[in-house]
């Protein structure tokens, strides 16, 4: 198995890694990965990942090895296209679309990727959630137009799936320097109460709960609901709340909940769970924070694709992001001219007074 490039230890940061890797064209090895578990080696869902990756791009190599536990990635050139993609059930549609808003922009031809499997379930940000938060600010760093769109066609909820996602961007050769500092004050809130495969009540019964707390706050409240029936309404019956509030600047925070899976934990009732989402709205927009922390990862990834200065303020913390040649370890790739250089990002943390 081929060794050169960079070399890291464990499964964290898998997504990340692969897709830096892919963005600089540097290679990459992961080795040990859950070398110590009873059950070793890459999971299904990464494995699935990979597969993911192998569609958008062209001229990748890929070698794992029996175990599972060292695996060597060559990216190849980001082409795009259309890609249709079987997401394994055990992680929802919203872990790999992380990773496709990350590359879609860069890709040789506009994407148009369609994603089948779990919509919305408790551990990944859900597409809801993704379209509301993440695509506004894309938006902001220029990855706009009218083939930039996240459509839900069908819903999954988890254990069972059956859900679809059609994602469309089209190409940005490069991205534009922001200045995210001041969130502003909240001038609306807007959300979607979703139920599949149960009594359409559920969605009414999420709202009156939900609109209890946050109308102690704000008068300009809407939360639609969204009741999808027969083959739209996927394999497993669920259902959930995505708040979305939004700032006079554009700021956009999020928080959401769904239902416990089926044959998974306690019973949820409706009640609880609108009332425990738009607290966690409430929390989300206490720390003061200009970008949404479900989304996290999106901001030093976005910024370090962009060019010249940036500053975010982010929850309780203000993170200077600041251009230098040949720092990052990550660097230009071979196939970047020298006014092309990935800027370094240098992490400057402070408590808010």
């Amino acid at each position: 198995m081929a060794s050169n490039g960079l070399v890291y230890d464990g499964c964290n940061f898998f997504r990340q890694r692969l897709v830096l890797s892919t963005l600089s064209g540097k290679n990459v090895k992961i080795k040990n990965i859950r070398s110590r578990d009873d059950e070793p080696g890459l999971r299904d869902f990464e494995a699935s990942f990979i597969r993911l990756l192998d569609k958008v791009t062209n001229g990748s190599r890929i070698e794992i090895n029996q175990t599972g536990t060292v695996l060597f990635y060559q990216p190849g050139l980001l082409y795009g296209g259309s890609v249709e993609h079987d997401c394994n059930p055990q992680r929802s549609v919203g872990y790999y679309l992380e990773a496709l808003l990350m590359l879609a922009p860069f890709m040789k031809t506009p994407l148009k990727a369609t994603l089948r499997g779990v919509t919305n379930d408790p551990t990944d940000p859900t597409v809801d959630l993704l379209k509301s938060t993440a695509v506004p600010l894309m938006k902001k760093f220029g990855i706009d137009g009218e083939a930039f769109d996240l459509k839900v066609v069908k819903r999954g909820m988890a254990p069972g799936g059956g859900g679809e996602v059609v994602f469309t961007c089209p190409v940005h050769k490069t991205i534009r320097p922001v200045q995210l500092t001041e969130p502003g004050k909240i001038k609306r809130i807007r959300g979607v109460a979703y139920s599949v495969r149960v009594s359409p009540q559920m969605g009414n019964r999420i709202v009156e709960s939900a609109r209890s707390i946050l109308n102690q706050f704000l008068p300009d409240i809407y939360i639609y609901t969204d009741h999808m029936k027969g083959a739209n309404s996927g394999k497993s019956p669920g259902f959930g709340l995505t708040l979305v509030a939004e700032t006079l600047n554009g700021c956009f925070l999020s928080a959401e909940m769904s239902s416990t899976p089926q044959g998974q934990g306690d019973t949820v009732l409706p009640e609880d769970l609108g009332r425990n989402c738009a607290k966690l709205l409430l929390e989300e927009v206490y720390r003061v924070g200009f970008l949404n922390s479900a989304i996290s990862n999106m901001h030093p990834q976005l910024c370090q694709s962009g060019l010249s200065l940036r500053e975010q303020k982010r929850g309780f913390f203000k993170l200077h992001i600041q251009r230098s040649k040949l720092i990052s370890r990550w660097g230009p790739s071979s196939r970047t001219t020298s006014n092309e250089q990935i800027p370094f990002i240098k992490f400057v943390m402070f408590r808010l007074l």
